[in-house]
Order: structure tokens, then sequence, then C-alpha cells
């Protein structure tokens, strides 16, 4: 009996989320390499930024910036994963991952005025965008090495509340939707649990064929809402804004859409239906298995949920069932998540510990999801 008793408490240590050890502050973000399933990158408020290979026991590189730079966000070249963009206070920093004995910038990117929350780069790496604190989002030209004059096409989401979809020929928004306005009681904005949008993810070019264009969205109402982007413009519920008169100074506004009802091309995830109880603070499409089959999603209620997103739209046409989300109950708030495209331990999540944790989302045949801790 104690033999088999010992080797349960085995078994049951193999299956628990492993720890990547590495930083001396909270981790706050993590990036894939989609060129290695088993890489990972991570950033934290020790301004370090480090590299896991998952099939290792330690750290494989640390890219150290010091502690009064502490790291916000992170992407990689999308042509050339040795190349990595860091944001760092109003910077963007770019580094050679393979000049380990110097830790020199190759390009630092000084344009925006206030901290950068997020930093991403195109399918086709030609740009990066830098949002930060102010509202503000730099587009700068990573060839060229200065800003470019006009947004590309970007999405953007913020603590007003607004998911904004900007018109690349003339570098300002002409599309919104405001999650704070809800129809229901009578245009009133929430007061309590905002509907700020903390996160946002988009589908990988190879995903659109089967997932759409769509895009996700964490909230601070704890709502995951899934908008499809391109049915929204087509079906005219996001409506152009008109063109300026001849003459006038004035810009436009863009159109602003309420945001708080449920439509046949907008999904709202909430508590409802096994969601969050506090704010949605990351989201992410999964890269393993069906690539974008899947939705994840944490928050500041220290779970992790996995949805099947597209289920919720066939099953409430079929048979009005509910389809309850995979649940992973954590110790503290995340901070971020990503997913690999291994077959292993391919869900990396930072918290608000200085610890980094790995674990294995596995999809069976019967279309459920299992998580082994």
């Amino acid at each position: 009996m104690t033999d088999e008793s010992d080797d349960r408490k085995k078994k049951m240590r193999s299956l628990r989320a492993r720890r990547l050890r590495g930083h001396q502050a909270a981790a706050t973000c993590c990036i894939p390499s989609r060129l290695t399933p088993t890489l990972v990158a991570t950033a934290g408020e020790d301004g370090r930024v480090c590299f896991f290979d998952l099939r290792c026991k330690d750290v494989q590189l640390v890219i150290e910036l010091g502690n009064d730079h502490p790291v916000s966000s992170l992407c990689y070249n999308q042509d050339n994963e040795s190349v990595i963009y860091v944001s760092a206070g109003a910077q963007v920093k770019c580094f050679d991952v393979h000049k380990a004995t110097s830790w020199k910038p190759l390009e630092t990117y000084s344009h925006n005025k206030d901290e950068i929350n997020q930093v991403v780069c195109n399918s086709r790496s030609s740009y990066i965008a830098a949002a930060d604190d102010n509202g503000d989002i730099k587009i700068i030209d990573i060839r060229e090495h200065c800003p470019y004059k006009t947004l590309r096409t970007v999405i953007s989401g913020g603590l007003d509340s607004k998911l904004v979809m900007w018109d690349f020929s003339r570098g300002r928004p002409y599309h919104a939707l405001d999650f704070g306005i809800n129809a229901s009681r009578g245009g009133v904005p929430q007061c309590y649990n905002p509907a700020f949008v903390h996160a946002i993810a988009v589908p990988e070019i190879d995903m659109l064929d089967r997932v759409k264009k769509m895009c996700a969205v964490a909230r601070g109402d704890g709502v995951i809402s899934v908008v499809d982007i391109e049915s929204e413009i087509s079906c005219g519920k996001l409506k152009k804004m008109p063109e300026p008169r001849k003459g006038s100074r004035t810009r436009p506004k863009a159109s602003l859409i309420d945001a708080g009802q449920e439509t046949a091309t907008m999904l709202h995830l909430d508590y409802s239906l096994g969601g969050h109880t506090a704010a949605a603070s990351s989201v992410t499409f999964s890269l393993f298995g069906e690539r974008g089959k899947l939705i994840v999603s944490g928050g500041n209620d220290q779970a992790v949920k996995v949805w099947d997103w597209r289920r919720y739209l066939e099953d409430a046409q079929i048979s009005g069932e509910t389809v309850v989300p995979f649940s992973v109950n954590l110790q503290k708030k995340v901070n971020w998540l990503c997913t690999t495209p291994s077959v292993s331990e391919n869900l990396v999540v930072c918290d608000t510990s200085k610890v980094v944790y790995s674990r294995k989302v596995a999809w069976i045949l019967d279309q459920s999801v299992v998580i082994i801790l």
C-alpha cells in the first residue's frame, strides 16, 4: 500500500507545472518561437529577457537591461528570430540574440513619449508598432529605422474601453467598438469593473482560412470578447466615417459602435459561461494542435481559461446548450500567457511572481481539453 502511494505521489509530482527560473522580479510577458516549438522568451520587471528551452532545466540565455529598465513587452522579427525587439520605458531596443558577448542594442527607437505597453512586429518584418500609456501608437519602419508617416492595418485597445481600427492611408482611426457602453442600461457607461481593454490577440496568418479575421479581447470586466472584424465591417455595423468638407480643418471622429450586445459577428465569453470572475489580463489563440481552434485567457481571478470558442456559436445555434471552458486555478494573478506549437509543454504563464510556469494542454479525440498540471 505504501509503495503504491509513493508511486502515485511521484507520478503527481511529474505532472505538476514546471517552474522556469531566471527572473529576479515579476515576469511581465512571454512569447513563443515559431521556428523552435520548445523555445520561449520571457521579460520581467528586473530588466531581464530570459530564453528557455522547455526540454532543458535551466535558463539558456539572459539579456540584461538593468534593474532601472523594466521590460514591458517583446516580440521577434518575423523573418529572423535571431532579432528581438524589447520595450523598456519609452524606448524599443533591438538585439541580436547570437551576440551574447555584448548586449549593446543593434538599434534603439525613442519615438514614444510615454511608457510602452506592447510592441509587435508585422508579418513582413517591415514595421513595428509600439503602444504607450499616452494612448499613442508609433509605427516604426525597421528597414529605414525611422517613424513611418502613416499607420498600416492596426487594431488597438486601451483603458478607454475601446477597440479601434486604423485607416492605413491617413494614420487615424476610422472604426471603433466601445465595450464601456451597454445598450441594455440605456447607454450608461459601466462604473464598476469597467471594460478596459487589457489585451488583444489576432490569429496567425496561416490560421485565417479556418479562423477568419477574428480579434479576441481581454476586458477589465472579465469578459473575453471575440469580434469578427471582417463581418462587422461588411454588415455595416461599423460605418465608415464621413469625409471632411473641403476647406475644413476638423477631422471627423471614428464611428463609434456599442459593443455591449452579443451579435452574430461578436461573441462575449463571460462568467455566466464559466469565465473569469475578475479582470481578464491576457488572451491568445492556440498554436498547438489545430491552430487557432482554442482561445486561452488569463486573469486577475488567478485562473486560466481554455475556450473552444467556435463551439459556443455552433452549440447555441443547434442545441442551446452551454459549453463550459476548461479552467486551471493558479496561486497568483496572471500578467501574460502564450502558447507554443509543442506537443508537450505548450502553455507558458507569467504571473505576478518571478517564476514562469509551463504546462501541457492535450487535445484528445472527443475534442475535449485536458490540462496536465
